[in-house]
């Protein structure tokens, strides 16, 4: 259980870099977001793999992924992005995108983040849970601050790690976890207070380069 001095660090420094990120224009954020599409289009996992999970873009404040979204239905590899599941607390499903004309008619959903209804054209949409469906080669993790020891804050709410622990727990393979991050969201030198449960990253991906795990 987390105890409640790691849920003060956690939510002090969730504060600390939240306020640090409105202070960037949305040109910042698109530029430093291209550059970190280029990285992660350069990354052997992202190249090699066949189906991948991309978050959708809060409308403010983080990296945006439209970049990578677009990189990847042009690339004819596999798109999953999330849907909270609203009657089950803390969890979350992930579906498939299909092209680009259905990602461009995902309604928003949960905190103005598009998200696709569970079914498409009278059809359920396939769900990386499915048993038919081929495994999740990467999944790109969003978050609100990162360290150069592959530590992870992410928003709060637990969906990624509960997530990543129930896809695990299936028997499936681990997918590469590969956090996307603002060059304000790499902490230089303050470690992120991590839980038991907590996730680290495979890789962290910034416009400036990529934090590996041989970095450390």
């Amino acid at each position: 259980m987390i105890t409640s001095a790691l849920k003060s660090q956690k939510r002090s420094l969730r504060r600390t870099v939240s306020s640090l990120l409105t202070t960037l224009t949305p040109h910042d954020i698109q530029s430093q977001s291209r550059a970190i599409a280029k990285n992660v289009e350069s990354l052997l996992p992202f190249r090699q793999c066949r189906a991948v999970s991309c978050y959708l873009s809060m409308p403010s404040g983080e990296v945006d992924t439209s970049f990578i979204v677009s990189s990847v239905l042009a690339s004819g590899k596999s798109l999953y992005v999330p849907k909270i599941d609203k009657l089950t607390p803390g969890r979350m499903d992930i579906l498939r995108v299909y092209d680009s004309d259905d990602l461009s008619s995902l309604p928003p959903g949960t905190w103005g983040i598009r998200e696709p209804d569970v079914s498409r054209n009278g059809e359920l949409r396939q769900s990386v849970l499915d048993d038919d469906c081929d495994d999740l080669d990467v999944i790109l993790v969003p978050g609100v601050a990162f360290d150069h020891a592959l530590s992870r804050l992410g928003h709060g709410k637990g969906y990624y790690d509960r997530f990543i622990s129930s896809y695990v727990a299936s028997g499936r393979k681990r997918p590469v976890l590969v956090a996307l991050a603002l060059r304000e969201q790499i902490l230089a030198s303050e470690i992120v207070p991590m839980g038991e449960h907590d996730w680290a990253m495979d890789y962290i991906v910034g416009p400036d380069g990529v934090i590996t795990r041989g970095d450390v």
